[in-house]
């Protein structure tokens, strides 16, 4: 068993951001900037938006976070982003999710202009994700294909099993999966004895937010592992979806969690930002 470290990944990929964006500044006179909406006080989105400014002020980004109340309007955000939008010293756009319940989300989502949509979430960009074409992409399923690259794992004519059918994880998963001329197969809550499906793989990627879902006698030998879920158990230690113990002892490879997936989602973040104030630095000339 081999583990798939993206921590260590993750800190090449800044390297790389941080020289591109020292290549930028020195090629245009900008300074690549990312802006980002948070909600309410939810500990976890908060400690998020943090990870990611700490980030950005790593490799030389222009960051702001707008922080608003949870009873903030649908106006109020929606103005917040025509600003940013029309801003051309913001490159990037994220909306930190969950939105509170009064909040419209997708319409949030569809007034973010497309090409600074670095969390590939606007239509526009998942039409692209789905035919095959450059745009941007959600940021937890790029990291995650970034780190089978590295890794030199070839997905093409694997039985690749996805759990979740998110829109930010599970279904741009499978379409980047597919791209890349995988067998896919989307599990959900609604799928009749998920092992049954689990058990043909040859590849598992899961990410619903349960803990142990995926048991030793779920997955068949010398399988490859992506748990790409996160939650704390009782002793709030951060884990998985999968039983890491007992089905690493089966698996040829395997994320660990933390230090898997997570650290990758940040740093394809960073790219995406990049990219954007490449695209549309290009456009101003």
């Amino acid at each position: 068993m081999q583990l798939l470290d993206g921590k260590t990944l993750s800190v090449k990929i800044e390297n790389s951001v941080m020289a591109g964006v020292k290549k930028f500044k020195s090629d245009t006179g900008l300074v690549p900037g990312l802006a980002v909406i948070l909600v309410g006080q939810d500990p976890a989105s908060a400690a998020y938006v943090n990870m990611k400014k700490k980030a950005c002020d790593r490799v030389g980004f222009y960051s702001v976070t707008h922080e608003m109340p949870s009873d903030i309007s649908q106006d109020a955000i929606e103005n917040t982003i025509t600003m940013m939008n029309n801003n051309p010293n913001i490159n990037g756009i994220l909306i930190q999710l969950p939105l509170p319940p009064q909040i419209d989300t997708t319409k949030i989502l569809e007034l973010v202009e497309p090409s600074k949509d670095v969390d590939g979430f606007h239509p526009y960009n998942v039409g692209r994700l789905s035919t095959g074409l450059d745009g941007f992409v959600p940021c937890t399923p790029l990291g995650v294909m970034e780190l089978l690259l590295e890794y030199n794992i070839d997905v093409k004519g694997k039985n690749c099993v996805v759990v979740g059918a998110s829109n930010i994880v599970g279904k741009p998963m499978a379409a980047l999966l597919l791209n890349k001329d995988a067998t896919v197969e989307i599990c959900h809550i609604f799928t009749d004895d998920l092992k049954k499906h689990t058990l043909n793989a040859d590849m598992i990627f899961v990410g619903v937010g349960v803990i142990n879902l995926i048991k030793e006698d779920m997955v068949k030998d010398g399988a490859i592992i992506v748990d790409i879920g996160i939650s704390r158990n009782e002793d709030g230690r951060l884990v998985g979806d999968v039983d890491f113990e007992k089905v690493s002892k089966k698996c040829s490879y395997i994320t660990p969690v933390p230090g898997g997936v997570g650290p990758m989602t940040i740093a394809m973040l960073l790219s995406n930002t990049l990219k954007a104030a490449q695209i549309q630095s290009h456009k101003r000339v």
